[in-house]
């Protein structure tokens, strides 16, 4: 899982923080007690995250900071509801959690961070200047793809069809809940290409994953797919999608709720839209009370680094179960035999 990072690989202990989001014992981590000069790394990436200039004491029983290197950490709802978790935004690793309004400096700040998430590199030293250098690096570079997430510029589905390499000469976008089940889904699939995560159908320029998660950008987790047209056709990469996800929950999918989680078709020409309106009504004949919003294709937003590939890298977000809704009415009965749409 790390063979694409400078680091050595994680221990037992490393991954449950980082990649399971366990806690170690207060009191116990390497750094609580550091006050040495340098720079705090991520221990799954090598990638800069905090400055020993900004690490204070407060007696939670963990490092604290009230200032990350800019860019280097992102906020999350955690799952408990309550709190914000904080995440490597290059490699998604688990850090802790950010507290404000708590008074104990003047920046009213508190990341409180894992010691076993974390590298501390001495200052000047060549690990230190290693890990500053991957940041400059990381800074200046530009992704060819333009996935490199919030911050790169957006496309529409119909400008990538002139980039797509080899037979990959067609796009679909589907919002079907958290993208990360969506994507792996459709990565399965022969014909498929690639499938980008990322964030379409409202109305803020270049939003991050925080932006999406306060649910009032109008934008949707969605999932670019490119795809092979003489291998799989469009219809059946949306009867696919209208297995993978629940058609019929409104602005949630599972335990995820919210506009983001919604579910939609962002069609890019007529011919899209036909095949989309087509499957809705077939469902809405065997009984579903299909709520997917078809709407036209609007500039897509491709994903930070850490949420692409996620289910691969991770082994986690694997969440979408496969449902034959076109041969299953929604009352559990089988359609008839050589009735309705053929099965791809």
């Amino acid at each position: 899982m790390q063979k694409n990072y400078p680091m050595p690989p994680l221990s037992g202990l490393e991954a449950d923080v980082l990649l399971r989001k366990a806690t170690e014992a207060p009191y116990t981590g390497e750094y609580l007690n550091n006050h040495a000069a340098g720079t705090y790394i991520c221990r799954q990436c090598g990638m800069p995250l905090y400055h020993s200039d900004d690490k204070f004491e407060s007696g939670c029983g963990w490092p604290s900071f009230d200032k990350e290197v800019a860019g280097a950490v992102r906020r999350v709802p955690d799952a408990d509801g309550r709190r914000v978790e904080i995440t490597c935004a290059n490699c998604g690793g688990h850090l802790g959690h950010v507290f404000e309004g708590e008074g104990f400096t003047e920046r009213n700040t508190r990341h409180c961070v894992n010691s076993l998430s974390m590298k501390f590199a001495p200052a000047g030293s060549d690990e230190e200047k290693a890990a500053l250098t991957r940041l400059a690096n990381k800074a200046s570079a530009v992704s060819p793809s333009g996935t490199a997430g919030s911050g790169a510029a957006a496309t529409t589905p119909s400008a990538t069809q002139t980039s797509a390499a080899g037979g990959c000469t067609a796009t679909a976008v589907v919002a079907g809940g958290c993208f990360w089940g969506v994507e792996d889904a459709f990565q399965k699939i022969a014909g498929v290409c690639e499938a980008v995560s990322g964030y379409t159908g409202g109305h803020t320029v270049n939003p991050s994953y925080e932006d999406v998660c306060r649910g009032d950008t109008g934008h949707a987790e969605a999932v670019l797919v490119r795809f092979d047209p003489t291998r799989v056709s469009y219809e059946q990469i949306l009867r696919r999608f209208f297995e993978i996800h629940d058609p019929t929950q409104l602005n949630r999918q599972g335990p995820d709720w919210g506009e983001q989680y919604r579910s939609a078709v962002f069609y890019e020409n007529a011919e899209q839209k036909a095949v989309a309106q087509k499957l809705v009504a077939r469902l809405k004949e065997l009984g579903y009370k299909v709520v997917t919003q078809i709407e036209p294709a609007g500039p897509f937003y491709a994903a930070e680094d850490y949420h692409q590939d996620f289910t691969r890298r991770t082994g986690r977000g694997a969440c979408h179960m496969s449902v034959p809704r076109f041969s299953q009415r929604a009352d559990g009965t089988p359609v008839e035999s050589g009735s309705g749409l053929k099965k791809p």
